[in-house]
């Protein structure tokens, strides 16, 4: 059985948001909200909670999660990020942008392109999503909170958490949450190539 928190969206209180992150340090899976959509998510390099995402969505053992980080100094430490890319992601981040970039050594190899070398990377503009990474110290690997079956991601988890007790290890609900992924942007070419149209605009 899962814990469940509802965390107020402008003002998370400490003690719910210190929970949430002792339970994703401890190895759990959660369901959190972002700017975009909820998301699932674990603790970075957890290979065992990071495969039990994928079997909850049915994902291939291919599937690249993303890495969600407080800040640009954090994500400068697991992306290889030149003047060119960092004044374009210093533009659009923290939001709804996912950006791919080179990884760098600190990355678990499972969680890089194998062929590209690569990392998908965030910074979400959500203050629980914030709150929760801060407490934790590190990123979250996470994925867009969609079920086999929808055609939509999650968005009430009042409504959802009958479905999810059992699956995750805590659900934090912040509100109702969006629908529209984020933009995905690969800035591992020299130029900026949007590679999914989201809820970010791309502005170069």
């Amino acid at each position: 059985m899962s814990q469940y928190l509802v965390v107020h969206p402008t003002h998370p209180q400490p003690r719910l948001v210190t929970r949430a992150a002792e339970i994703v340090e401890n190895g759990g899976v959660i369901v959190y909200p972002t700017d975009s959509t909820y998301a699932l998510g674990c603790r970075l390099g957890d290979k065992e909670a990071a495969d039990r995402i994928r079997a909850l969505r049915q994902l291939p053992k291919d599937h690249y999660l993303t890495l969600v980080c407080r800040d640009l100094s954090e994500l400068a430490s697991y992306a290889r990020v030149d003047n060119t890319s960092y004044r374009i992601v210093k533009r659009h981040l923290p939001g709804p942008m996912t950006f791919v970039l080179g990884a760098t050594r600190e990355v678990p190899r499972r969680l890089v392109h194998r062929q590209r070398r690569t990392i998908g990377l965030r910074v979400p503009d959500n203050v629980i999503a914030q709150a929760i990474l801060t407490a934790l110290g590190e990123p979250i690997m996470s994925t867009t909170a969609l079920l086999p079956g929808d055609s939509l991601p999650l968005t009430d988890m009042e409504l959802e958490r009958e479905r999810l007790e059992h699956a995750v290890d805590i659900i934090v609900d912040g509100g109702i949450g969006g629908v529209r992924p984020t933009t995905v942007v690969d800035l591992t070419s020299g130029g900026a190539e949007v590679v999914r149209e989201g809820v970010g605009t791309l502005d170069i």
